[in-house]
Parts: C-alpha cells; structure tokens; sequence
C-alpha cells in the first residue's frame, strides 16, 4: 500500500548530509528534554500544571494564577512537540534517501513510540503527584530516548557510506588497517561492553541519589525514596571510578593503528566523566545548589552520549566494518543530493 512517504520518495530524494543533520537535532532535542526536566523538578514546578494532558481540569495551557511554575511545567510539554518535530523529520530524511537507510529510518520510529511512552509516563508523574519512583521512570524513559537518538546518529552515518569510501559520511570512511586478532578484537568488545554496562548502572543509582535527595520537584510535601542519601552518594561516586577504571582500561587496550576514531571517542568520554565527576563532587559538597545540579543532569545526558558512542564505533571497528572517521571535516555534498 501506498503511503504519503513512498509517494514523496518516488518524486524526491535528499542527500546523505540532511538525515546526519537530522540525526543530529534529534539527539540535541533528546538531551534538551533531559535538561529541561530538570529544570521542572530543581524549580520546584512538577505540579505547575496540576492535569495531564490538560493543564488543569478546565484549560489546556496555564493560567495567570498558576504563576511561573505553571509556565515551566507547560514550556516542558510543548518542547515534546517540538521534539516529535525533529523525530519526524528524521523519519522523512532516511524515508527519502536515494539510497535506503533502513537502520536510520528503524531508529527514526523507535524514538517516535519512545517519544509517546515518555509522554504517557509524564502523565503518570503527574497523576501520582511526584511519586520519586515514577520520575525515575520518567528520567529513565527520557534517556532510553537519547539512547535510540545517539544509535539513529551513528547509523546515519554508517548507512551513508559503508559500502562505498566515497559515498557520503561525516569523513572519509575507510576500513581498519589490519584485521585484529581474533582474541584482541574479544576482548574489545567485552570490555566495550561492559563499559556501557556499568555506566547504565551508573544513571539507574543516579536517580536513587536523586529520588532520596531534596529537590522533589514541587514545593508541597512530596515523599521520597527510603534511602540513605549519603550512603547511595558513595555507591554512585565508587561507581563511577569503575567506569573511569573501565574506560581508562579500554583506551590502552585499544591499539593505535588503524583504531584513531575508537581511541579519540574514549579520550573525549574520559574527559566529558572526569569533568562530570568534579560536578557531582562539588554539589554534594555544596547542598545541592540547583544550577550545579541542573549541571550534573547535563553531564548525565553527556555522559551517556559519549559511552554509547564509544561502544557503537568500538564494536564497528573491533568487528573490521569500515566506519566514519571522527576528526574528519565535512565532505563536499555527495552524489545522492545532486540527484535530490
């Protein structure tokens, strides 16, 4: 059967370069939505708008009563509609690729469905008045979100020239120098593996830190969770030196010939942790100050980026499939957009 987008790309197609470029958008707006949830919660203005999805019983956007907390929890809803914006442009960009893209455009509708179950899951939060279990989902669900954004880029590019150098990419694409032996390229992996691993557990006590910490998202009495909040600090903190411990680890195991992209991405993600783990240092110094903590939540987002990015290039590279070259600059427009 014939759909809206099969009859557009049987009369257009767009260059490699748009879907990058959407990519791209959809994971700035996936760590946009991130931020801007905390900032919901560090405002006090979770139950600014006291409904979903209506704002209130009555009305369907704040109104002037309801003051700057209402105005915050509704500019948050609206910034979903933005962000399915983006999705669906995604969705068009790999739709109307000259040459398919079937991972990109499977990406592309996995944040769509991502994007309604935050929604739903935002409505819950609502509903169950704050409950810090359900805004754990919600964070969570948020960053399963940035976790279909950050593969959707990475398969953008992959898509775009993997099967041939001078077709399209974000840099020259090229194979690995040499094949790894067997036993190295296992080991890469496994350790690749379990990086992203420890990081996610990582994020998972991040909001136990958060849900038995102060900031509950709304000025009246909101129950938090029944943990030590010094106690899941100090876990969170050990935590994360594992990962830094794992990541250092991977950076020299890697070797230097024919892996650059694989080691500058774990370069870059040792330093975005580091800088992440002085943030986090000086809020619980600090009594969680709430631009410090909006910092953190940023960091979070940062953080998870950097470690899926290393493992979806390391697994590429360690399994001998050719793949974007990182520190490359923009190519000329490729030979699919001048048939656009």
């Amino acid at each position: 059967m014939r759909t809206p987008l099969s009859w557009l790309a049987g009369r257009y197609s767009l260059g490699a370069r748009s879907v990058r470029t959407a990519a791209l958008g959809s994971v700035v707006a996936s760590i946009a939505i991130i931020v801007t949830g905390g900032i919901v919660r560090v405002t006090g203005s979770g139950l600014g708008c006291t409904d979903w999805p209506m704002c209130t019983g009555e009305t369907l956007a704040p109104t002037a009563e309801m003051g700057v907390h209402g105005v915050i929890e509704f500019g948050n809803r609206l910034l979903t509609g933005a962000l399915c914006a983006v999705v669906g442009w995604v969705i068009v960009t790999a739709r109307l690729q000259e040459k398919p893209m079937p991972a990109v455009l499977r990406g592309g509708w996995a944040q769509f469905w991502i994007v309604v179950l935050n929604a739903v899951v935002g409505g819950v939060t609502v509903w169950m008045r704050l409950s810090p279990y359900i805004v754990a989902a919600h964070f969570l669900a948020a960053t399963l979100l940035l976790t279909a954004a950050v593969y959707t880029w990475h398969a953008a590019y992959a898509d775009a020239g993997a099967d041939n150098p001078s077709e399209g990419g974000g840099g020259a694409l090229h194979p690995v120098a040499a094949p790894l032996a067997p036993g190295l390229a296992a080991r890469i992996r496994s350790l690749s593996a379990a990086l992203v691993t420890m990081t996610a557990v990582l994020v998972v006590v991040g909001t136990l830190a958060t849900g038995s910490g102060p900031h509950a998202g709304d000025s009246s009495d909101v129950a938090r969770m029944p943990f030590d909040w010094t106690v899941v600090t100090v876990v969170h903190g050990v935590l994360a030196g594992v990962v830094l411990v794992l990541a250092g680890a991977l950076l020299r195991l890697l070797p230097r010939g024919g892996l650059g992209a694989a080691r500058r991405k774990v370069a870059v993600f040792l330093v975005v942790l580091l800088g992440q783990g002085v943030v986090g240092f000086v809020q619980s110094l600090t009594a969680l100050p709430s631009l410090v903590v909006m910092l953190h939540l940023l960091g979070a987002a940062l953080v998870w980026t950097g470690v899926l990015q290393v493992h979806l290039t390391v697994r590429r590279a360690a399994s001998g499939r050719r793949g974007p070259t990182a520190a490359a600059p923009p190519p000329r427009v490729d030979s699919a957009a001048t048939h656009a």
